[in-house]
């Protein structure tokens, strides 16, 4: 399921070492001779539950001193935000844990986790692709995976969406790129561009401009 973190800029940081990302199989943890990791819930109901042991297990034998942020994708963590995307760059080392089925045994979050995030109001099968929605975000913050000024000026840099872009050619199907933009004149465009941020804001995004 991760191997579109060894694609496009996120695989080509990994080989030029920019970063580097270790996947690893719970399974290989489990001490049943079936790999098992997950059994019924005590107190019935409907799923199965990732079980403490191999979960355990395979946290500390990866993370034995906690030097790593451990975090769990969970739907009662924190909503994830560019905010908690710069806050997580500050930090060397994350370990993601991916919750599945039902979910996870209680005891694991009380011992092994540090955080909990969600990336949004909504569930899905598994943990993993909220593990690379984290990943490739905080990645791209990481010094010379992506040009620092290509940062600085993205939606949510500065709490508003970004404004619109244009290419060649000038006109096209009978649109044509604002004049602004071909005058050459820099502080009219950042004017520009400033103003259209805040108006697609203020059309898509409204709650943000409260913040």
């Amino acid at each position: 399921m991760f191997a579109p973190l060894n694609e496009s800029i996120i695989g080509r940081a990994q080989k030029a070492g920019k970063i580097e990302i270790n996947i690893h199989d719970i399974r290989e943890y489990s001490k049943d001779k079936h790999k098992k990791c997950d059994d019924y819930p005590f107190g019935g109901g409907a799923g199965m539950v990732m079980m403490p042991q191999p979960v355990f297990d395979a946290i500390n034998s990866i993370d034995p001193e906690h030097k790593a942020l451990r975090i769990f994708t969970s739907p009662r963590g924190k909503t994830f935000s560019q905010s908690v995307v710069k806050e997580l760059c500050k930090v060397e080392r994350l370990l993601i844990l991916c919750g599945h089925y039902e979910g996870l045994d209680e005891r694991i979050i009380t011992l092994c986790i540090d955080q909990e995030i969600s990336i949004g109001d909504y569930v899905l099968t598994g943990g993993e692709l909220p593990a690379m929605v984290m990943t490739d975000a905080v990645c791209r913050y990481v010094d010379g995976v992506i040009a620092s000024e290509s940062l600085n000026e993205e939606s949510f840099s500065d709490g508003l969406l970004e404004y619109p872009q244009y290419t060649r050619p000038q006109e096209f199907m009978g649109e044509k790129v604002p004049d602004v933009l071909l005058s050459g004149n820099h502080a009219e465009v950042n004017k520009w561009r400033k103003q259209k941020s805040l108006e697609l804001t203020e059309k898509f995004r409204p709650d943000l401009l409260g913040k």
